[in-house]
């Protein structure tokens, strides 16, 4: 049976992080990360996964963001991998796709204990407020590597790099939904993950 509420904290000389993760399918969220555009897509994480999320972080984003973003995408993905446990009694694969006005992406994904990323998602900006919007594959390699994912990402077309991250993290987050969706058997011809 997999386990319905984690909380995971990691604290470095760079960032202090504590993850909530309930499993009940409501999506709600309190999120505060000091970088307001990844709050925002951290929120839209939440609501379309239906995973209740809450994430503080306190960061040196007087250096810059990206410790922040990426620790945040490995204590997310640690909370994931615990929630998830053995990886059994879940349907283990996800593919989603989103519009985001002119923008369109997918995720695919296989929670299979074998992390990888697939990123292909070029920004047409550099930043989106105060978020550069290359610590977007960052964050995603950190999740993929800590919960155990084989993480496919991809835009097939997009202008606007608010429109294409948002569409990427809808993507997952419904990819998600459905893979971590619980079955009575481990979906596996070797019989483990």
């Amino acid at each position: 049976m997999l386990q319905k509420t984690t909380e995971i904290c990691r604290k470095t000389k760079e960032t202090d992080i504590t993850v909530k993760l309930s499993f009940d399918n409501k999506g709600t969220y309190e999120i505060n990360t000091g970088i307001g555009f990844f709050d925002h897509m951290l929120t839209a994480f939440a609501v379309h996964s239906g995973i209740s999320t809450t994430i503080k972080v306190k960061g040196d984003l007087f250096v810059d963001a990206h410790h922040t973003v990426e620790d945040t995408g490995i204590v997310l993905g640690q909370a994931l991998s615990a929630y998830l446990g053995d990886k059994s009694g879940i349907k283990r694969y996800g593919n989603f796709t989103i519009p985001m006005d002119e923008s369109l992406a997918s995720c695919s994904l296989d929670i299979s204990n074998r992390p990888y990323l697939v990123f292909n998602a070029p920004m047409p900006e550099a930043k989106v407020g105060e978020f550069d919007t290359a610590l977007t594959e960052e964050f995603f390699r950190a999740l993929a590597f800590n919960a155990g994912i084989t993480l496919h990402l991809n835009l097939q077309y997009g202008k606007n790099s608010h429109h294409i991250i948002e569409a990427l993290f809808k993507a997952f987050a419904h990819a998600l939904k459905e893979a971590i969706t619980e079955t009575d058997f481990l979906l596996s011809t070797k019989g483990a993950l």
